[in-house]
């Protein structure tokens, strides 16, 4: 069962409330070591940062078309989605014109939404601008601080197209990048706990739930993406 693994004289009444709820969820699962095979898997900075730009390319792509369509279905359409987009190589992707997209428009083996294809171009610049300086965007990725998550999920959203709302983490979340998430259950759970009082969209109340999210995280000995999983099971 887990307990609080840093006890410091000041954690707040939510971290001992948060261990009350982990240790409910394990005991539901058979144990810590059951509930772990539930959980999202993370990946290693290393591993994050080996990822070439084309891999992040298609996936926050996928990631915009899974939005509203049953996952599934976009998944069975990716490989023609890659024949037809070059592998989403950044350098050609950004040079996507409107004639480009229109002859893929005509695809039928594609989803045709222009509004989404007409966001790769946009997206492809800002992996480029993002993962220069990097050295790649699976490094930009792998360097950014778990501790503020949020300000990831709006630079992403604010650079790229079709990345706001939930897109952003469950982009990171589909690559493997640590990253809490706002579902109705998680956002209800952060309510029940006194994290906050509403479904935290504006930045004070994303700042309350990161400072929430860290001081269980450093107490609790379990990573952002795990503690959003299991406040998500703690409210079924």
């Amino acid at each position: 069962m887990t307990e609080v693994k840093n006890p410091k004289m000041n954690i707040s009444p939510v971290t001992i409330s948060i261990a009350d709820r982990i240790a409910k969820v394990e005991e539901r699962f058979g144990g810590e070591s059951e509930l772990a095979k539930m959980l999202p898997e993370v990946e290693t900075a290393e591993a994050l940062s080996r990822k070439s730009d084309a891999y992040y390319l298609s996936n926050i792509t996928r990631r915009i078309f899974r939005a509203g369509l049953k996952h599934s279905l976009v998944d069975s359409k990716w490989p023609e989605f890659e024949k037809a987009f070059f592998d989403f190589v950044p350098e050609k992707m950004v040079l996507l014109s409107d004639t480009d997209l229109d002859e893929r428009m005509k695809n039928k083996l594609l989803i045709r939404h222009w509004g989404k294809m007409s966001a790769i171009p946009v997206n492809a610049q800002m992996v480029i601008s993002l993962g220069r300086p990097a050295g790649g965007f699976g490094r930009f990725l792998a360097e950014w601080p778990v501790d503020d998550i949020v300000t990831l999920w709006t630079t992403l959203a604010k650079q790229g197209k079709q990345l706001g709302g939930q897109s952003a983490p469950s982009f990171l979340r589909m690559v493997g990048k640590d990253t809490f998430k706002l579902t109705d259950h998680v956002c209800g759970a952060l309510i029940n706990l006194g994290v906050v009082d509403r479904n935290p969209t504006s930045k004070r109340d994303l700042k309350k739930v990161q400072a929430a999210f860290n001081e269980w995280r450093e107490n609790t000995g379990y990573g952002m993406a795990a503690l959003s999983q299991i406040l998500a099971y703690s409210q079924d």
